[in-house]
Formats: structure tokens, C-alpha cells, sequence
């Protein structure tokens, strides 16, 4: 089955593609005509990222584009809260695979800080994430619980999270069974985008999706969130 043969809204486009290579080389070349077409608009741009072993080669991908880097933003939509030097941290995935070679050009907006504990290091990012602008580019992932970013079913703060208006920019959320504290942007700034990608491979999130789709309810799939806005979905098997 392919993710254009399921039940969605019409507000949302289904790409698929036979192999991941194939879906990261496209995905990385419809994210960089998107930032083209900001920077030629008002001369910067701003990319959000997910991170996660999954976008790699999404990322080695987007970095060989040719763009004038110096003028794009890059941020993460989560984070665990760990140093950059950590083997799980998202900002030492992207200063490895992403911002590397003309991409290191690219000035990145980190969402760690070193803080006494986790609410005092998201309100630090609160207030990086205050500077960011708005957001060009994102690209989400998907967990098989239906996660996206580090809003988790279950965790504390994912009521607040997700509301669509609210203040916050940077929540402090917890992954029920992985390790590590995470940060989050929330809803209200990842439902900003001008342009929203989801990336996904393989059929367990494509069952995952199946099953968001048949609910409402985001506080048991947050990726419902997103679901029922302008959407482009990025799939292979």
C-alpha cells in the first residue's frame, strides 16, 4: 500500500517514493527551493528540523544544495537535554550531517542550555526561540506512538503543548520509555510554517498514520495536530 491510497485531507499532499535515497534527495530539493524562494523574497530564510537517525540522509542531501547559506536560519523542532558532544544530541547530528561543507555557513539556533534543571533551560530556549522569525521550512517526524517533536503522549506538558495559540514557544517534555529530558517547541510555533513537511518511511508509520487519521483526539497522537492543516507527506517503504 501507498501513502496516496489512504483517506486524507484535502488539505495534505502525499509523496512516495520507492527508496529513501530517492525521498531525501527529493525532499531535500523541494526544502532548499522553498528557502530559495524566501530568501529571494526577503532576503533570509528559516529551516526547523527534526532530528533522529532517520533524516541523515535527508540532511547530507540539503547540505550539497546550492543556496546562499549565510542567509538561512537553522533551528530543531525538539531536543534532548544533553551537551552537543552527547551521541544523542540533535544539534551534534546536524553539525555532522547538515551544517557542514557551504551549509556551515548557516547560522544555527540551538535549543540546549546548560540550566540548573529542565523548566530553566526551556525557558532559555523560550527565549533563543523568540529571535528565530518566522518559520519558512519544517520537517517534522513521526514516532510509532504518534509522536512529533518531543510531544509525547503522556507527557506532563503536552496539553500545553499543543495548543494552537499558546505562549509558551519551548516546553519542557518527557519521552515516556526513551532516555533523556527533551525540549520542545510547541504547537503554536510549529503550526506557523509557511511550509510543513512530514517525513516517513516504512509500513509501521504508515499504519501509525492510518490510525492518527481514524481519530481526532491529538492528546493520544499529537501528529493529529498537523494532520488536518497544509501538510506535505514524504514516504517510501
Amino acid at each position: 500500500m501507498a501513502i496516496s491510497e489512504l483517506q486524507l485531507p484535502a488539505t495534505v499532499t502525499a509523496h512516495d517514493f520507492s527508496t529513501a535515497a530517492k525521498l531525501a534527495d527529493a525532499l531535500a530539493g523541494d526544502v532548499a527551493e522553498r528557502l530559495r524562494n524566501a530568501l529571494a523574497a526577503r532576503g533570509a530564510a528559516t529551516l526547523v528540523v527534526s532530528g533522529g537517525r532517520s533524516p541523515v540522509a535527508f540532511f547530507q542531501s540539503l547540505a550539497k544544495q546550492p543556496l546562499d547559506w549565510s542567509k538561512v536560519t537553522v533551528s530543531l523542532a525538539d531536543e534532548r537535554w544533553v551537551p552537543v558532544e552527547h551521541s544523542d544530541s540533535n544539534a551534534g547530528l546536524l553539525k555532522r550531517y547538515l551544517l557542514v561543507g557551504a551549509a556551515a555557513k548557516a547560522r544555527f539556533v540551538g535549543l540546549y542550555r546548560p540550566a540548573a534543571n529542565l523548566e530553566t533551560a526551556a525557558l532559555a530556549a523560550d527565549q533563543a526561540v523568540a529571535e528565530l522569525g518566522p518559520i519558512d521550512v519544517l520537517v517534522l517526524g513521526m514516532g510509532d506512538d504518534g509522536h512529533t517533536a518531543s510531544l509525547f503522549p503522556g507527557s506532563p506538558n503536552l496539553a500545553e503543548g499543543l495548543q494552537a495559540d499558546g505562549a509558551r514557544r519551548c516546553l519542557p517534555m518527557l519521552a515516556p520509555t526513551v532516555p533523556h529530558q527533551r525540549l520542545s517547541l510547541t504547537r503554536s510555533v510549529l503550526g506557523q510554517a509557511a511550509f510543513t513537511a512530514l517525513s516517513v518511511q516504512g509500513p509501521g508509520k504508515l499504519a501509525t498514520l492510518r490510525a492518527a487519521l481514524a481519530g481526532d483526539d491529538p492528546q493520544a497522537m499529537p501528529i493529529r495536530a498537523f494532520l488536518h492543516a497544509s501538510l506535505d507527506i514524504y514516504w517510501c517503504p
